[in-house]
């Protein structure tokens, strides 16, 4: 009876898997970056001298392209108003400039069966880690699926010091800058 157990919960723990859909596909887009560390290193490069710059923050705002790739599971899907969805996102962005600057982020989240979606979760980069806020609507043309989203991840805020002409060090707080996305991929459904 207990191998018959085993058996039997392992066939339904199969078959309840194959019941969730899994998507992936790549994302493309452009990000807003205000100013702090993130826009003084997409400026200036690994050039920027803090000192020399009276810290971080001085060299204004910057823009810069995403490219990447996102994984999407679908859980929670009775055919209801709402289905559950958890998505990785890994993306790359700087590539315009010659820089390679990585970044991750999970998200969990609804979307409504209308396409309408929201997810927030973690979000790693150079600039450290911070929470990632995400709302867009999914486009549907047969089995083609096309997220449009937007994305907000606050910037982090630190203290840092720099010395001036005279040589005086001078402490002072800055923002490594918010960063606001306009993203957009496609995926296939193979249903």
């Amino acid at each position: 009876m207990r191998i018959f157990t085993i058996i039997t919960l392992l066939f339904l723990s199969l078959v309840s898997n194959a019941q969730i859909e899994k998507l992936t596909g790549p994302r493309f887009g452009i990000t807003f970056i205000t100013k702090g560390y993130g826009a003084d290193f997409l400026n200036e490069g690994i050039n920027f001298d803090e000192d020399k710059n009276n810290g971080f923050g001085n060299t204004g705002s910057a823009f810069t392209t995403q490219y990447g790739w996102q994984w999407e599971t679908r859980f929670a899907d009775g055919g209801e108003n709402f289905i559950g969805i958890v998505e990785w996102v890994a993306l790359v962005a700087g590539l315009e400039k010659g820089m390679f600057l990585p970044s991750a982020s999970s998200l969990v989240g609804i979307r409504t069966m209308k396409g309408f979606e929201v997810a927030l979760g973690p979000n790693i980069s150079l600039s450290g880690v911070g929470l990632a806020f995400a709302t867009g609507y999914n486009f549907k043309s047969g089995n083609l699926n096309i997220p449009v989203n937007i994305a907000f991840v606050p910037g982090i805020n630190k203290n840092g010091r720099y010395r001036d002409s005279n040589s005086i060090l001078t402490e002072y707080s800055y923002s490594t800058g918010n960063r606001i996305s306009l993203m957009i991929g496609f995926n296939i459904n193979k249903k």
